[in-house]
C-alpha cells in the first residue's frame, strides 16, 4: 500500500487497523506520480496494481470500493491463479 499521507499518519493508520503489510509514506508523491495515480489536489486516487514476481503488471483494478476492498483483492488474486494460504 502507498500513501501520500505523512509516516505517522501512515504509522497511526497501521496500527489502528493492525496492518500486517508494509505502508508506503509517499510524501514526495515519487510513486503516486510514476503510477499515475496522483490527484490534482495532491493525494493518491485509490487503485490496485498487481504485479507478478518478475515485476510485470498484470491487472490494475481502479473501482475500488473500500467497504468490500479486502474480499476484491481475495477473488482478484484468485481469477489470477495466486495460491492462497
Amino acid at each position: 500500500m502507498a500513501s501520500t499521507d505523512t509516516l505517522e499518519d501512515n504509522t497511526a493508520f497501521a496500527t489502528k487497523n493492525a496492518a500486517s503489510f508494509p505502508i508506503l509514506a509517499d510524501t514526495a508523491q515519487q510513486a503516486s506520480a510514476a503510477y499515475g495515480v496522483l490527484n490534482a489536489s495532491g493525494t493518491a486516487g485509490r487503485v490496485t496494481f498487481y504485479i507478478d514476481p518478475t515485476g510485470k503488471i498484470v491487472r490494475i483494478d481502479r473501482q475500488i470500493n473500500p467497504q468490500t476492498a479486502g474480499a476484491d483483492l481475495l477473488v482478484a488474486l484468485q481469477k489470477l491463479g495466486v495460491p492462497l494460504r
